[in-house]
């Protein structure tokens, strides 16, 4: 039952992060161990996303259904909040989990005195295989180190060094 749990302060706007977590179907260009990924049905604010990951030898699939909430996207335009966050809740529907729960929650918060954003990052998952859950739970939190850090480098491939 690996869970990780971790905030970063960024210095981009909670729309730019948002945007760029949202978008799964590009996850397989700069995530390590995702292998592809695809939109299989999209519907108002959520879609269901098939998902393939390997390791060495190890290659699954699964499905997820992703829930958006995007920042200035509220009934008053701050956000689901109020106060201009946004939030990604990822939950488990078929593939080789007992289940998993995952969220981002992007807020805006001052980063080095300019505007930015603290990231929330929540995943909690079990693996139905006890060999995959002895050999990932080994590697886990290192994994959704490289993880997180895929997603910082990414945002300065998009937006460059700082919010614009």
């Amino acid at each position: 039952m690996p869970t990780h749990a971790e905030n970063r302060d960024l210095p981009y706007s909670p729309r730019q992060l948002y945007d760029l977590v949202a978008d799964v179907e590009r996850y397989p260009e700069f995530l390590p161990w995702c292998r592809a990924a695809r939109i299989i049905q999209r519907k108002d604010n959520e879609f269901t996303a098939q998902v393939v990951i390997g390791y060495k030898m190890v290659r699954e699939s699964f499905v997820s259904r992703d829930v958006l909430s995007p920042p200035g996207g509220g009934v008053d335009g701050d956000g689901p909040n109020g106060d201009g966050s946004g939030r990604i809740d990822v939950t488990y529907e078929e593939g080789p989990f007992r289940y998993l729960n995952n969220h981002w929650i992007f807020e805006p918060k001052e980063v080095d005195g300019k505007p930015g954003c603290r990231i929330d990052f929540f995943i909690d998952f079990e693996f139905r295989s006890h060999l995959l859950q002895k050999v990932i739970g080994a590697l886990f939190n290192e994994a959704a180190l490289k993880m997180i850090d895929s997603f910082e480098k990414r945002a300065a491939e998009l937006y460059g060094d700082a919010l614009r």
